[in-house]
């Protein structure tokens, strides 16, 4: 069986991930594993990875580089696979300014490497689904979705979690619009009230969005770091084993036939023939069940088939990691500036009050 060579550059908690699935792979030849901590080198070394120190000694022969440096080296890690002829696969968020992410995309685009970012919820065999499923609910009308796990208190007394730029919205509500992108479209604005009341500290703790779609759908979203709850995508799915599952649905959406949860793909929905309105009692129908799938492993094999030349409409581009990452971004702005933020007006070199 042919392998395609990769490399990973950051061997960090995320790079961890994503050479073990490299490593695991039967499509995958994990070539290098970019370190430049000679102590945590060692580690990997020891460990059975092929740990390296820069980019420069990466195998000649490496087509393509997974990207999972801390944010704000996301783009000059990329920029230098790019320049070295190889495909790259960026952690979300693609990069911590809209300035950086329009520099990379650009250049992949000029020198016609593939570049994608690292939105992995993509490749669960229930997302992929869902999309299939919407179309039985009618016209889309609105959607509410829902993040609230209590992180550990200890989580805490790191210093920069504690700034701005390291709440709930950055850390984790990218992963989320992406979704919400890939199920209802592009989202052309968004509003936001945030609050540190909880914890007290300088970063915010729960946010509460609102999104309109360029269909004229409408969205919500809750989110929050301080409030304990069964509702969040890990949470429903059992994704991190760290942790604790509960199979709660996280998102709703509503139609105009019916209405979707995810990710159980449980449908509510009107008896054949019927006309749905408020009189008609809608009928519950349960998803189907789906082998669990490690979503990094499917990421990366499908990464390494595009490299080799193959097509794929599934996982996230370059450019939908920006706008990803723009209506992320757009959230903290609304926030600070107590009005709706459309898509376009965040200034470049924002990064949200990131450290």
């Amino acid at each position: 069986m042919t392998q395609t060579p990769l490399c990973v550059i950051g061997g960090g908690s995320i790079g961890f991930r994503h050479m073990s699935v490299a490593k695991a792979s039967e499509h995958v030849d994990l070539t290098a594993v970019v370190e430049p901590f000679e102590a945590r080198r060692k580690e990997l070394l020891d460990l059975g990875f092929p740990a390296v120190a820069s980019i420069s000694d990466v195998p000649a022969h490496t087509k393509g580089a997974v990207i999972a440096t801390p944010t704000q080296d996301h783009a000059n890690s990329a920029l230098a696979a790019l320049d070295r002829g190889m495909a790259a696969l960026v952690e979300k968020p693609v990069t911590g300014t809209i300035g950086e992410g329009k520099l990379l995309c650009d250049t992949a685009e000029r020198l016609g490497l593939p570049l994608f970012a690292g939105h992995h919820r993509r490749c669960h065999p229930f997302s992929i689904a869902a999309r299939d499923h919407l179309r039985s609910i009618g016209e889309i009308v609105g959607l509410q979705g829902l993040w609230s796990l209590r992180k550990h208190d200890s989580y805490y007394d790191v210093e920069w979690r504690r700034k701005a730029g390291a709440g709930p919205i950055l850390t984790n509500l990218s992963h989320e619009i992406d979704l919400l992108r890939f199920f209802a479209g592009e989202i052309t604005g968004v509003s936001a009230m945030v609050s540190n009341a909880t914890r007290g500290l300088d970063v915010e703790d729960t946010a509460s969005l609102s999104f309109r779609f360029e269909n004229n759908v409408l969205g919500s979203f809750l989110i929050s770091d301080a409030g304990a709850s069964p509702w969040s995508f890990e949470a429903a799915t059992n994704e991190n084993p760290d942790l604790a599952y509960s199979g709660q649905d996280s998102i709703r959406i509503i139609g105009t036939k019916g209405a979707l949860s995810f990710p159980s793909l449980t449908l509510w929905h009107g008896a054949q023939g019927v006309t749905v309105d408020w009189r008609t009692a809608l009928i519950e129908t349960s998803g189907p069940n789906f082998a669990k799938v490690d979503p990094l492993l499917v990421q990366i094999e499908r990464f390494a088939n595009i490299v080799d030349g193959g097509q794929d409409d599934l996982l996230a581009t370059g450019r939908d990691g920006l706008k990803t990452l723009e209506i992320t971004l757009a959230t903290l702005l609304a926030a600070q500036q107590g009005k709706t933020v459309t898509a376009g007006q965040v200034p470049d070199h924002f990064n949200g009050g990131a450290q």
